[in-house]
């Protein structure tokens, strides 16, 4: 009996997850109960302590079943709401991006190529939503083995990890309740294992979809075409993508999609002057240029003292004041 008595004092010193006040209730009682028995009757009445402490271990045991189930269904419905919104928006992106390539009477292709990144990235997520969300529901199915077993089962290894490793990437708060869940469960190890993929228990398709690592610049300009031809955009790209840019991500934009003089309109007047602007060199300064203007004054001549107070001419170049 004081070998019970020991096994319940260590489950009430460990964290269970038991959100069901029905759950609460029933294993406070019970342990309470075995307390008495362990005092007053202490090993005379096995028959009366054993059951007692069975009802005790049994519903200790279910408290994992009963809180995961139901946030791991939460999560499936979670997922399908996210995903659903997360599709709705993008059909508002898109149109967004044709609009740019539309512009007139120079696209804005370089800010609709980070739109489009944004849009892949978005699209990355919801694959990684659907896989997740199988994951979920699978686990809901087999909690009555997960309970069962006290190490994990070879078969669900990847599946739980995945989640464990996904709970603070996406933005399922069940995902993180579910993850401590299976910590208090299997151990801060299998935890860490999971979160740092030791031995690449992930799920590859979950881990790629939600790396932190930028499209290429080939699927970026896909994007942009597809979107250009489901919403008839008249639309070429202005830089051709070389065959060493298709696997590398997205070039930093340099600004070549934007209007000179945006705001006043006067950006007729900038091409005017490139046009008839001559640049030259002024002699005996280097990198020096004259800009177009009225013809300099004639060079100066200043008398100025030398180390030993010799008078030494010197030639000043004129400055120009536009």
């Amino acid at each position: 009996m004081k070998r019970n008595l020991k096994l319940d004092f260590l489950f009430l010193n460990k964290k269970l997850p038991c959100r069901s006040i029905k759950s609460k209730c029933l294993w406070a009682f019970s342990f309470f109960v075995q307390i008495l028995c362990a005092l007053y009757f202490e090993s005379r009445y096995p028959i009366v302590c054993l059951p007692v402490f069975a009802i005790n271990m049994a519903g200790c045991c279910c408290f994992f079943s009963f809180f995961s189930s139901p946030e791991l269904k939460m999560a499936v419905h979670r997922f399908q709401m996210a995903s659903n919104k997360k599709t709705a928006l993008m059909k508002v992106q898109k149109r967004a991006i044709a609009v740019l390539l539309s512009e007139e009477p120079m696209p804005k292709e370089e800010k609709a190529r980070i739109r489009a990144e944004s849009l892949i990235r978005e699209d990355n997520t919801i694959e990684a939503f659907e896989i997740m969300q199988l994951s979920c529901e699978l686990l809901a199915e087999r909690m009555r083995l997960i309970s069962s077993e006290k190490t994990c089962p070879a078969d669900l290894v990847s599946t739980i990890s995945t989640l464990i490793w996904a709970s603070n990437r996406v933005d399922i708060p069940e995902l993180m309740e579910i993850r401590k869940q299976f910590a208090s469960k299997y151990g801060k190890k299998f935890e860490k294992e999971a979160m740092s993929n030791e031995g690449g228990v992930i799920n590859e398709r979950v881990f790629a979809k939600l790396s932190v690592q930028p499209p290429t610049a080939y699927l970026v300009q896909t994007y942009l075409e597809r979107i250009a031809e489901e919403f008839e955009v008249e639309w070429e790209p202005t830089q051709k993508l070389e065959p060493g840019d298709v696997q590398v991500p997205m070039a930093a934009p340099m600004g070549y999609s934007i209007p000179v003089a945006v705001g006043s309109g006067y950006g007729g007047a900038f091409e005017d002057q490139s046009l008839t602007a001559s640049v030259t060199s002024i002699d005996g300064v280097p990198g020096a240029h004259a800009m177009p203007g009225p013809a300099p004054a004639p060079i100066k001549k200043e008398q100025i003292y030398g180390p030993n107070n010799t008078e030494q001419e010197i030639s000043v170049p004129p400055i120009y004041v536009p």
